[in-house]
């Protein structure tokens, strides 16, 4: 079934993103403009298609699933298919479908920077202790980071993990949206201290997930405004 489109190993050579992240993405432009409820395949028939792993196969259907790309239906006739797409995802795709444009870049960090508290204070209102174990573990990988590039993808990843317990579904699906842009442009820390500069910005991000985790919103402003403000 999936192998009657173009081959998925094309969309995975671009730059940035881990396998899953770049499989997901040929998987969504591939599927983009097909009738909600049209068959995707299954995983298994991915993995043979892309060679991945099965493992990374299934993180970048989980990442399609929670962006309500696709979903999932078990049992004998199931596997993936389009999703229904609400009004908030087609919003994030027209977001996603302006990247290249010029400007883009610097719009969608203005952008996020007019949302960031709003995300932030949501996620401190609904956050359970269930969520809490995930957003300390993308500090971990930030730590842990052997390079610039995979410091920032762990960044990334931890936002998009505080963004998905804010229950602002358009003020989410924004946000997502300049993450999108955010995430294959991103700058490298060159001409600079860049082990200080990480140090700092982990520091930061480290004070807001504790001020989510409290549920302290006067905190969590004031790590936002450094987060946002701080070079």
């Amino acid at each position: 079934m999936v192998n009657e489109q173009r081959p998925l190993l094309a969309g995975l050579s671009a730059p940035g993103g881990t396998r899953a992240e770049q499989l997901a993405a040929a998987l969504e432009s591939r599927i983009r403009g097909l009738n909600p409820g049209s068959p995707v395949g299954t995983i298994e028939e991915i993995r043979q298609e892309s060679g991945l792993a099965r493992a990374t196969v299934s993180e970048a259907v989980r990442l399609l699933r929670d962006r309500g790309v696709i979903v999932i239906r078990p049992g004998r006739g199931g596997g993936l298919f389009v999703a229904d797409q609400s009004p908030v995802v087609r919003l994030r795709h027209t977001l996603l479908g302006v990247a290249g444009e010029p400007g883009t870049v610097a719009d969608a960090i203005e952008l996020r920077n007019h949302l960031e508290e709003l995300i932030a204070v949501g996620a401190a209102r609904c956050r359970g202790e269930d969520d809490l174990p995930p957003l300390r573990a993308c500090l971990d990988d930030m730590e842990a980071a052997a390079d610039w590039d995979a410091f920032m993808r762990a960044n990334w990843a931890l936002h998009e993990r505080i963004a998905q317990l804010c229950p602002n579904t358009m003020a989410r699906a924004v946000y997502l949206g300049t993450l999108g842009h955010l995430t294959s442009s991103t700058a490298r820390a060159a001409d600079r201290d860049a082990d200080a500069y990480r140090a700092r910005r982990l520091r930061i991000h480290a004070d807001l997930v504790e001020a989510i985790a409290a549920g302290d919103e006067t905190a969590v402003r004031a790590a936002v405004a450094r987060h946002n403000h701080t070079d």
